[in-house]
């Protein structure tokens, strides 16, 4: 049987939950017709590029088809009729790829560049700036003296 990889785009409002019902409904579907759905990856709620029937974000979800071309043709049948579904793709591939998809790695690369960066708590407060605080060496004139100075001396 052809492989495939199909990618799924559902409206914003729905939960995360219901984004796994809908999953496991096109499963259900696609082995019923004869085929097999290997890896799934949600990738949650992501923004758009561009409004999609008024939608800024989506939820996005991969999975690795195993299954005839009836099948899909089904499955997509049934994502054009559903009001949740937003996008669909489906596409043939020779082979699925191993290990996460490159989605999932920038997510994982992403949460470890976060990890590295100060919490709001560890910051130094305000007023542990050093020398900064005391303006340096304009600190010790006085504001007044010097617009004396700018029109000519005092007054």
């Amino acid at each position: 049987m052809p492989l495939y990889e199909h990618v799924f785009l559902a409206r914003q409002d729905i939960s995360g939950q219901q984004v796994d019902q809908l999953i496991e409904q096109y499963k259900t579907v696609l082995e019923g017709l004869g085929g097999s759905v290997g890896r799934i990856e949600n990738w949650g709620l992501k923004n758009l590029s561009y409004r999609v029937k008024k939608n800024r974000k989506a939820h996005y979800a991969l999975m690795d088809i195993d299954a005839p071309p009836a099948a899909i043709s089904e499955m997509e049948r049934q994502m054009r009729l559903s009001e949740d579904i937003l996008r669909y793709i489906t596409i043939r591939v020779d082979a699925h790829e191993d290990g996460p998809s490159v989605m999932k790695q920038k997510r994982e690369r992403d949460d470890r560049r976060r990890g590295d960066r100060f919490d709001r708590g560890d910051r130094p407060d305000r007023g542990d700036r050093g020398d900064r605080g005391d303006r340096g060496d304009r600190g010790d004139r006085d504001r007044g003296e010097r617009r004396d100075e700018r029109r000519g001396g005092a007054e």
